[in-house]
């Protein structure tokens, strides 16, 4: 397989044609980058999205766990990622106690 080259500025993406929305990747997710979007067009009614690409911290739990590939995170010689803030903490721990889903949805 060839080696995943990152789109410019880009540290995490998603390939939504292999996403099954099983919401592994956004309970793994430190510092709420990823959180699940509703959509009637998806076929579980669902699927991830990179909401706070800044905040990513490269940790790459996210893509290491994904069970069909779907998530990418930059190389770090590719980009540089955030440090993990306490604004970040407490949105993913807003997107866990909301079912893995945006907040406010």
């Amino acid at each position: 397989m060839a080696k995943m080259v990152a789109p410019a500025n880009t540290p995490v993406w998603v390939d939504e044609s292999r996403c099954k929305a099983c919401d592994l990747c956004v309970s793994l997710c430190p510092s709420g980058t990823l959180a699940m979007q509703s959509g009637s067009q998806y076929v579980l009614g669902k699927i991830v999205k990179v909401i706070e690409a800044n905040s990513c911290i490269g940790c790459n739990d996210c893509e290491l766990h994904c069970p069909d590939f779907a998530i990418h995170v930059a190389e770090k010689s590719e980009f540089k990622f955030a440090k993990l803030t306490e604004e970040s903490k407490n949105r993913a721990q807003k997107i866990k106690e909301n079912r893995f889903m945006v907040i406010g949805e």
